[in-house]
């Protein structure tokens, strides 16, 4: 038999018990112990990004190390190898998945289908009536209640879509509108004419992009990009700021301007659109702006009151636009591009305005 701690064979076998009931206690201690430090490198591992997983494990490693019982090695510098007990390696980050969104809607266009833009860039407040009728409130459109992009949102089941340069309260979950009120068709003549919508809309493509090339969250993915319908309603304040010319020099420069609504359409389809909803311009012989306009007789108002001059280029821009669509469905394969014809619509509010109340 051994010798006791003090050398003496007397008390041998009651100091050999006592010392297994200390050995006995010292392996629960590091069990427990090691079952704790178990617990917080899976806890660490499950809840911690996959950035800091490396130095949980370090961290975890020296915690278990200092708990290993003496003479175990692990203590006196020594690292022994035990099969199976490896910790297992960090697993990395989920993968964000931005999910396919049912409605998309992206907008250009002006003042018929801004929706607070122009409000949001100027810092102003529309004065009354804007907001009146339907919102009751200020929203930054020019009119009393919805312009037609929101009544298509509705009939699309989505929510009204945010304007791009709207710091506050947007929801961009289902498309930008890049309307901005007094943008034009031809470049230049203003701060966010079309070209310039379309360049901000390929900036926010691109950002959203990024977002989901490093794993962060983005509003769309890229097949909500491929699957949105576009819609534009751009031009009228391009053809009205010619209206005082001759009609001929008017005509004349309405090719220009259907041009570059055509460039347009062009740049989005290269940059994945397919689906176009192309509104024509409006009745604008019959604009209360321009019916107020000082004239010399009434000889150039239609049946309905209206400047019939400045309803006939009206038409022929539309005339043109169409055209263009049609050339344009030829050319853009895979792609469905619809024409509005907005003037036989607004002119229809005006012809049977009794009927429409």
């Amino acid at each position: 038999m051994a010798s006791g701690p003090n050398g003496g064979g007397n008390g041998g076998g009651g100091g050999g018990g006592l010392m297994k009931n200390m050995s006995l206690l010292r392996l629960q201690y590091y069990c427990v112990l090691g079952a704790v430090a178990g617990a917080v490198l899976f806890a660490t591992l499950r809840y911690m990004p996959a950035a800091g997983s490396g130095a949980a494990l370090s961290t975890t490693s020296a915690l278990a190390t200092a708990a290993a019982p003496a003479g175990s090695g692990a203590g006196a510098g020594e690292h022994r190898k035990i099969k199976g007990t490896a910790p297992a390696p960090a697993k990395a980050a989920a993968k964000v998945v931005t999910k396919p969104k049912e409605v998309v809607v992206f907008n250009f266009g002006d003042s018929n289908s801004d929706t607070g833009g122009v409000a949001a860039i100027m810092g102003i407040r529309i004065s009354a009536p804007e907001g009146r009728a339907y919102f009751h409130h200020p929203t930054g459109r020019l009119s009393d209640g919805r312009v037609v992009l929101d009544f298509i949102c509705e009939t699309l089941n989505t929510h009204h879509l945010s304007p791009y340069m709207k710091p506050l309260g947007s929801d961009y979950s289902n498309g930008v509108n890049f309307a901005i009120a007094g943008a034009t068709a031809t470049p230049g003549d203003t701060p966010f004419s079309l070209d310039v919508q379309i360049d901000q809309f390929i900036f926010y493509r691109d950002r959203c992009n990024d977002s989901i090339t490093r794993d962060e969250p983005a509003p769309l993915n890229m097949l909500d990009f491929e699957r949105a319908l576009y819609t534009m309603d751009i031009g009228q304040n391009d053809i009205t700021s010619i209206l005082y010319l001759p009609y001929d020099e008017v005509l004349a420069k309405l090719p220009h301007f259907v041009a570059e609504i055509r460039k347009a359409i062009e740049i989005l389809h290269k940059n994945g659109a397919r689906k176009f909803w192309i509104h024509g311009t409006g009745a604008l012989g019959c604009l209360p702006a321009k019916l107020a306009m000082p004239r010399a007789s009434d000889g150039d108002l239609d049946e309905h009151g209206c400047i019939a001059k400045f309803n006939n280029a009206a038409k022929r821009f539309n005339t043109l636009l169409s055209e263009a669509c049609d050339d344009l469905r030829l050319l853009l394969k895979k792609s469905s591009i619809i024409f509005v014809d907005m003037f036989a619509i607004k002119y229809d509010l005006v012809a049977n305005h009794t009927r429409s109340r």
